[in-house]
């Protein structure tokens, strides 16, 4: 078995058959629909597996399983007559296609008789992408999407907006991206999609239509994108662009340096309700994901502490202190994104100081900071996604060497595959709670990762991982024997141009 992540349950026969093409030919249940034949080819190419007339055929069945009710499962056969796979839906042939384009790669021209049963056990399986302290090209983003669906993730978070830039157009406030997305410093690469020209700046925000563009790409793949808009504190290029919405009224600048900064919205000031109605209904128009993800993390007080509008704010609304006033402000963001139809996803600060404010009960909150957001989120019958940083963040290092990249920490593969995002280390109250754990994401923070290849060794393998520790249950998980499939994955990595970690994995 070659396959990563691992599939739930497969049983291997005693033959043998032999097929030297490494390309396929795809036969869709009398199917002729268009959409579903290209999704269908676009499995098996993002591993690197052509179509032709005279390749291995492969023969997909939808809805002819009564057994099969959950949209992503699947099952695969090897028979002589060529590879079979059934699915209920689009999206669990489109991961049996995966796993059929990984086993040819594998196979050195014999496929042995196998039969495979599979489904994910989390519903969430995703990956964040941070462009805003680096700007990354729409060629990247779609290499990643690849990825994303070459291990069964399902998920791209795509983190649009922090201190060092804001990176899509909103109707009425155009300096957001005519000031917000530019800064003073000379990380930034020249790119060949026309965002450089010789490191000088031309452009460093995503067009509407590339927005389109990337999610009619991740739609292919069977991604869905969830798009992510800090509120209220990483706002430093939202005040570089209009500084009436900060406390102290500026001059701020598109921070060029890594850290939490001080000046963050002025919750005293309603107009900040106008700007973010207005990004967040073009958020809505965009994107159409259910969620929007409001941020909510790392947001110092200390300018509320002193600001006479934020101090009226508190008065007006009972509260006891500028913590609670963050609480006042989350909620309202919440309650906008309701109100636009989407659901709100937020990271577990969002659980903190809700005295007067309680979290709205529709609000997913994402763990971070460890376990312990995500286990009182569940507690509070909040949906959660886990993303502890100590597993899950691969701006890590791989190993704490000063001439590796990375920051922050280490983390190692073997410490990825480790968590379990519903895993026994999760001291739940009720059983009940576990079911509130929609999955888990890995996250790709991008301060001092100017260059898209120092990002991708940073990922891999790190990312392949965690795509198991999403797709299967803890009692499946098997470090070495992932480990030895590793071996055989990492030429396909290789092959289609991934950069990667060769270091060690523990």
């Amino acid at each position: 078995m070659t396959v990563i992540p691992k599939p739930l349950s497969y049983e291997k026969g005693s033959k043998n058959f032999n097929f030297s093409s490494k390309s396929v030919s795809i036969c869709i249940n009398g199917e002729t629909k268009e959409d579903i034949h290209n999704k269908i080819q676009t499995a098996f190419s993002v591993a690197g597996i052509n179509t032709s007339q005279s390749g291995i055929p492969v023969i997909i069945k939808l809805h002819t399983s009564q057994q099969q009710q959950a949209s992503e499962a699947y099952t695969l056969s090897i028979t002589s007559d060529g590879i079979i796979i059934c699915a209920s839906e689009i999206n669990g042939a489109f991961y049996g296609c995966i796993t059929a384009a990984q086993l040819i790669n594998g196979s050195n021209g014999e496929l042995s008789e196998l039969t495979i049963k599979d489904k994910p056990f989390h519903s969430w399986r995703g990956f964040l992408l941070d462009t805003s302290r680096s700007f990354y090209s729409t060629t990247f983003i779609k290499k990643m999407l690849d990825a994303c669906a070459l291990h069964k993730l399902n998920i791209f978070h795509w983190h649009l907006t922090d201190d060092q830039g804001w990176r899509f157009e909103v109707p009425g406030y155009p300096k957001l991206t005519e000031t917000g997305s530019v800064r003073s410093d000379l990380t930034m690469p020249p790119s060949e999609d026309g965002y450089y020209d010789e490191g000088k700046t031309i452009r460093r925000w995503y067009t509407d239509e590339e927005i389109k563009d990337i999610i009619r790409y991740a739609q292919e793949r069977c991604i869905e994108i969830i798009p992510e808009v800090e509120f209220p504190g990483h706002s430093s290029a939202l005040l570089a662009a209009y500084p009436e919405y900060g406390c102290t009224g500026g001059p701020y600048k598109v921070e060029n340096r890594w850290g939490i900064f001080p000046d963050v919205l002025c919750l005293g000031n309603d107009n900040i309700f106008t700007i973010y109605e207005a990004a967040l209904k073009k958020i809505t128009k965009l994107f159409p994901s259910k969620y929007i993800h409001i941020g909510g993390d790392e947001c110092p007080r200390e300018r509320w502490e002193v600001c006479p509008k934020c101090q009226a704010r508190m008065k007006k609304e009972g509260l006891d202190s500028t913590a609670q006033l963050q609480a006042w402000g989350t909620t309202k963001i919440a309650s906008m994104v309701a109100a636009l139809g989407k659901v709100p996803v937020g990271w577990d600060e969002v659980l903190d100081n809700n005295k007067h404010n309680a979290l709205p009960e529709n609000v997913i909150v994402q763990s971070w900071r460890g376990t312990e957001g995500g286990i009182k989120a569940a507690s509070m019958n909040h949906k959660v996604i886990m993303s502890p940083c100590e597993f899950y963040y691969f701006n890590f290092k791989n190993k704490d060497s000063f001439e590796e990249p990375g920051r922050l920490g280490v983390t190692t593969s073997k410490k990825a595959y480790s968590f379990s995002p519903a895993g026994k280390e999760l001291k739940l109250k009720k059983p009940e709670q576990k079911e509130l754990i929609l999955g888990g994401e890995c996250a790709l923070w991008s301060e001092k990762l100017p260059f898209s290849r120092n990002a991708e060794y940073l990922l891999f393998p790190r990312f392949c991982a965690a795509a198991e520790t999403f797709w299967l249950p803890e009692e499946n998980k098997n470090f070495e024997d992932f480990k030895h499939r590793l071996e055989q994955h990492k030429k396909l990595l290789h092959s289609l141009d991934y950069l990667y970690y060769e270091g060690t994995l523990e």
